[in-house]
């Protein structure tokens, strides 16, 4: 059977992918890279990832040699980094700001995450080289991660514009902010607990919602990815709930908790409270979905692998 290359592409091209720049030095110790979207977590145990490489490229002899490479998964922000390593720029590395990883690969600054690995095999695929790497060192910023499909660039957050946009009344926005496997909850008011919200009017910025979310929970919060966007239909208002990342919460205004063993007893709100339990079941696994509905119904819209890969 005969397959038009190039409409086969493009099915390929309706998965949502991540973009990162796989980098290495060459045996002149210089720094190469390129942009890649055919990249993936293998293992947990041994800690392995793999990304593919055209053999036509003028990097797979450098590549298929090196001891190591580097993973560079960028963030929201970073839509020029990987057009400047998908085109035959003269000198990629002077358009970056990086340094050596712990094994010498080329990490960047202000990406996603980033993977410093060890070569553990290449394997020959049809007209790509498949490149196993084991992580060995690793970071995770918290920052949003630059999405590919179809062709084009997508930020994987949907804005609260683009979602709201026929909303007139005040919106409610929350965070499901987690501290090192736990989840920060603070007083509903009425002895009850909830996640943080803040309320929203139509002229503030989102960068008003961050501020007050800072001053609730002690340090500045890496907002992330949509978790969960409702009507509580007694009330007639809009709730947008973010998950969020934050460091050390010296003195918040709330408490932190297990997130797979939450306190769903002392909840009282039946939307938060299913959030809260969502998200620990959730987190178990790494993949996150998007809920939409209702305080009541509503449909979990699956996102596989928000969370990057560790």
């Amino acid at each position: 059977m005969n397959l038009d290359a190039r409409e086969l592409r493009d099915a390929f091209g309706a998965f949502l992918t991540g973009v990162t720049v796989v980098t290495t030095h060459n045996e002149a110790r210089e720094p190469v890279g390129f942009t890649a979207n055919s990249f993936t977590s293998v293992s947990l145990d041994p800690p392995l990832l793999l990304v593919c490489l055209a053999k036509t490229s003028r990097n797979a002899p450098t590549f298929k040699q090196a001891q190591g490479f580097a993973i560079n998964i960028l963030s929201d922000r970073q839509k020029e980094i990987s057009n400047t390593f998908a085109r035959p720029v003269a000198d990629r590395f002077g358009t970056v700001q990086w340094q050596n990883g712990p094994l010498g690969s080329p990490i960047f600054t202000d990406v996603a995450a980033w993977f410093d690995c060890a070569n553990h095999s290449v394997i020959d695929a049809g007209d790509h080289l498949v490149l196993i790497g084991r992580v060995e060192h690793f970071g995770n910023s918290g920052k949003r991660g630059l999405g590919y499909a179809r062709g084009g660039y997508f930020t994987p957050t949907l804005t609260e514009k683009q979602l709201l946009s026929k909303v007139d009344n005040p919106l409610m926005l929350g965070v499901v902010a987690e501290y090192q496997g736990q989840i920060f909850l603070v007083d509903d008011g009425a002895g009850g607990l909830t996640i943080p919200f803040v309320e929203k009017t139509e002229t503030e910025g989102m960068d008003v919602f961050k501020a007050r979310l800072q001053t609730c929970l002690g340090t500045e919060p890496q907002i992330g990815f949509l978790y969960s966007v409702y009507e509580d239909t007694d009330t007639g208002l809009q709730h947008v709930v973010y998950r969020a990342g934050i460091a050390d919460p010296h003195g918040a205004c709330g408490t932190l908790f297990p997130a797979e063993r939450p306190p769903l007893e002392r909840i009282r709100d039946s939307a938060v409270r299913d959030i809260v339990k969502r998200y620990g079941q959730e987190s178990t696994l790494g993949n996150f979905g998007i809920y939409f509905g209702n305080q009541d119904t509503g449909h979990v819209h699956v996102a596989a692998a928000q969370r990057e890969p560790s």
